[in-house]
């Protein structure tokens, strides 16, 4: 099985021309445990996967199918590094991988096993080009960025199937000028949020018993051009700002984000010194922010405090080299390593967290195809 399963990685990267992934495997192997997952997001869209050892070094362990197509050829306005424009098109729950096939409409279950992943179901996301999933407890929703961009809910099944929930589907505020870039829930899910970069704006819904999303709330954002955003079990919003791609002029705000879903800025439009801030991870214990610039090929650090106020620790506090053009980033479980896609080189860059908010780098992974987009981790 194993023999075959490389070959079908073999034939698979010399079928979409791009630079060979090539697996390799141990005894101590565990895709259940220490692993990073990265969407391929081509034509025949996959998932490569690397196992993570106990320094967070990885090894390239396999590529299997979501049986759905990616789109790697960014929409009009959206750079060809970043063809998705979005975060979490591929998120984790407990032994579930859950991605977007955005070139057939498509959302994808796969099942971890211990050394494979195994399609569950595979469903319509409800719209056109899903970008973005988010995941509480047994709801999922996907963000339809094309045709009139929406969220569209599901219940997810105990053996990890999809049903659509009945009524679930919302528009955007900002209707086909929105440019959405991610859906998310807070930590308790009572509430979902969606940046608009073209509308300057993020939406906000709130979740009734039945799983239901209300009509969309209406904030303004902080800065120009909301992308990426994470919750901290407290509720407070962080969010980066691309500035419209302006010269060193990145920033991120955080927000006070209660049940209500009307939101309050904390601490507004924090610049980084870089170029196109997009994604934001925060660590498990909620006082360090990391930030992907894209077109500055540089991770930024910030301070998080008890009441949710940003300030920056380091304007690089990791470099992904020159052309690397970083997009998607996730952490580790502990939030001792962090992992970040690039579309310029097609690697995993992989970095030790510090403590104060610095990153050591500790490996490389490349071989990836042109237009990967969302990473996960465990």
């Amino acid at each position: 099985m194993m023999i075959r399963r490389l070959l079908s990685a073999f034939l698979f990267t010399l079928m979409l021309g791009v630079a060979l992934f090539t697996p390799t495997t141990s005894s101590a192997d565990n895709f259940r445990s220490g692993a990073v997952y990265v969407l391929t997001n081509q034509v025949s869209n996959a998932i490569a996967v690397f196992t993570r050892a106990p320094d967070g070094t990885l090894t390239a362990a396999g590529m299997f199918s979501t049986g759905g197509a990616g789109n790697p050829v960014a929409q009009p306005g959206d750079p060809p590094t970043d063809p998705l424009a979005s975060q979490g098109s591929l998120i984790l729950g407990d032994q579930l991988l859950f991605a977007v096939n955005a070139g057939s409409n498509e959302i994808s279950v796969l099942r971890i096993e211990k050394s494979s992943l195994t399609l569950v179901d595979k469903v319509s996301s409800g719209g056109v080009r899903p970008i973005s999933l988010t995941l509480h407890e047994n709801l999922l929703y996907v963000l339809n960025e094309g045709g009139d961009p929406n969220i569209t809910g599901f219940t997810v099944g105990d053996d990890g199937s999809l049903t659509p929930i009945a009524g679930s589907t919302r528009p955007l505020i900002g209707g086909s000028g929105a440019d959405p870039a991610e859906v998310g829930f807070n930590a308790d899910g009572s509430l979902l949020t969606v940046t608009e970069k073209l509308g300057n704006r993020l939406d906000t819904y709130t979740v009734g018993g039945d799983g239901t999303p209300s009509a969309p709330i209406p904030n303004p954002s902080s800065g120009l051009t909301p992308f990426g955003f994470a919750f901290r079990d407290d509720g407070v919003l962080v969010v980066s700002e691309v500035t419209g791609g302006a010269p060193n002029q990145g920033k991120a705000s955080s927000y006070s984000a209660p049940a209500s879903g009307l939101l309050s800025v904390i601490s507004p439009s924090v610049p980084d010194l870089q170029t196109a801030a997009c994604w934001v991870v925060i660590t498990n214990n909620g006082k360090l922010v990391f930030v992907s610039n894209t077109a500055s090929s540089a991770i930024s650090s910030y301070a998080l405090d008890e009441s949710g106020a940003l300030s920056l620790i380091q304007s690089v506090a990791g470099n992904t080299g020159a052309g690397s053009t970083p997009i998607d980033a996730a952490l580790s479980n502990s939030s001792r390593y962090l992992y970040v896609t690039d579309n310029g080189l097609q690697t995993v860059h992989s970095f030790a967290v510090g403590k104060d908010g610095s990153l050591t780098p500790i490996d490389n992974d490349s071989g990836l195809p042109f237009g990967v987009q969302g990473i996960a981790a465990r």
